[in-house]
């Protein structure tokens, strides 16, 4: 009595030892190739503007116009969710944050465009342009009117505007530099992707850029536009995304779908060019596969319907713009592109909806599996860890508080942020505990 018996095993040490020298290199592989969630926010949109456009009150400008098209068409609570289909639960919350968070906080990410919204202009026009941008980005972080993301997007790196393209990159970022420490919330943007050497390429420039400016390595990252069809489907029909994932060598941020420049590129009618088309639905889903546990955010395009002219015309495009938001969402993409200010109170209205019609059943089933109380339904770590990550982003954005998450969920912003950053091969072990 109160002896353990010995357990009889037929595997010697020597076995598990060269087991493990053997998936040794496989470890190594697996921590630097998926290393999971970055542990930072994903803004849930980005917005470009031309550089011509762009000044210190841009954002602000963004924010006022979206506040007034919401006033202008849908003045009130009741209105808004008549036009969206938002259930009566819904309406005055979503309502109510939409207006907050464009008073607070219109913009979360922010590209001043030197590419297809600026296109070709005289070299003096757009060296200045360049340097403008990076001054008025340093002083928006300088004065805390920043978006929390603000970059460039460049010129791609095709022979015909390649030189064009790397002395933007240098003028900006050696005058935002100048200003100060490189801000945490600088992104820059890759566009028109087509050969894995082009994000070579890319990679090396930024890491000239750290080595003449002793900054640590790796500190430069970027993002890389998929908007041509050799971007998914090489010239020896192999899928080609990873391999630019892996090219980056650790700086790639994110993947960005291009919708009408990929829709063109494999010849769809314009009538039908649109985030929702079965050719972007395959181009995301092989990017979304190509990016799982490496740390490379996907985001969605955006709609080219503007919401503007009469009320009538305004919201069916606003129920267009809500309606693909919402089928993003559903889709895991929870970043889009917006092409005009009239498309933010419905960016923000399907977001905030899409955590808030499915937070308190989240934070039941989280609360469930942390405190092992089982439940209706038996999860398991990784949907444990996406409900966690569901409910960090609603935090992110401003479609939860803190308060009712804690309250319901039994765990603080800090537990979920720790959950984030689990890598997927690891949560069946570290998953809240």
């Amino acid at each position: 009595m109160g002896q353990h018996e010995q357990a009889a095993t037929s595997f010697s040490s020597g076995v598990t030892e060269e087991i493990g020298a053997l998936l040794a290199p496989v470890d190594a592989e697996l921590e630097r190739r998926y290393p999971g969630d970055p542990g930072t926010r994903q803004p849930v949109h980005t917005v470009y503007v031309p550089a011509d456009a762009f000044g210190p009150t841009t954002l602000r400008d963004w924010g006022d116009a979206a506040l007034d098209a919401l006033d202008t068409h849908a003045p009130d609570a009741a209105s808004f969710a008549a036009v969206l289909g938002l259930a009566d639960d819904l309406a005055v919350p979503v309502h109510d944050r939409v207006r907050a968070k464009l008073a607070r906080e219109p913009v979360e990410d922010l590209r001043v465009d030197f590419e297809d919204g600026y296109g070709p202009r005289p070299d003096a026009e757009e060296d200045e342009a360049a340097v403008r941008a990076a001054r008025t980005v340093a002083a928006a972080y300088a004065d805390g009117t920043a978006a929390p993301c603000m970059g460039i997007r460049m010129k791609c790196m095709e022979a015909a505007v390649r030189d064009r393209g790397i002395r933007t990159l240098d003028l900006f970022l050696t005058t935002l530099l100048d200003s100060g420490p490189l801000p945490e919330g600088l992104v820059l943007t890759l566009p028109k992707v087509t050969y894995t050497a082009q994000v070579t390429a890319m990679a090396r420039l930024l890491e000239a850029f750290e080595r003449t400016h002793g900054l640590d390595a790796g500190r430069l990252g970027f993002e890389i536009q998929i908007e041509t069809s050799q971007s998914i489907l090489g010239p020896d029909g192999t899928a080609t995304v990873a391999r630019m994932i892996d090219a980056a060598q650790g700086r790639a941020t994110g993947l960005h779908y291009g919708t009408f420049d990929y829709s063109a590129c494999l010849g769809v009618a314009a009538a039908h060019q649109a985030s929702d088309h079965p050719a972007a639905d395959h181009a995301k889903a092989v990017m979304q596969v190509a990016a799982a546990g490496t740390g490379v955010r996907v985001s969605d395009g955006s709609t080219n319907v503007l919401p503007v002219g009469p009320t009538a015309r305004v919201h069916d495009a606003w129920r267009l713009h809500y309606g693909l938001t919402r089928r993003a969402l559903s889709r895991a993409y929870y970043q889009g592109w917006d092409m005009h200010p009239a498309h933010i109170p419905t960016r923000y209205a399907a977001v905030f909806a899409f955590y808030r019609e499915s937070f308190e059943r989240a934070a039941a089933r989280l609360a469930a599996y942390a405190n092992r109380t089982g439940g209706d339904v038996m999860d398991e770590p990784a949907t444990a860890k996406a409900l966690s990550g569901h409910l960090l982003r609603g935090l992110e954005c401003g479609a939860l508080d803190n308060g009712e998450v804690a309250r319901l969920s039994g765990l603080t912003r800090a537990d979920l942020a720790s959950s984030r950053r689990v890598p997927q091969q690891a949560a069946d072990e570290r998953c809240f505990t």
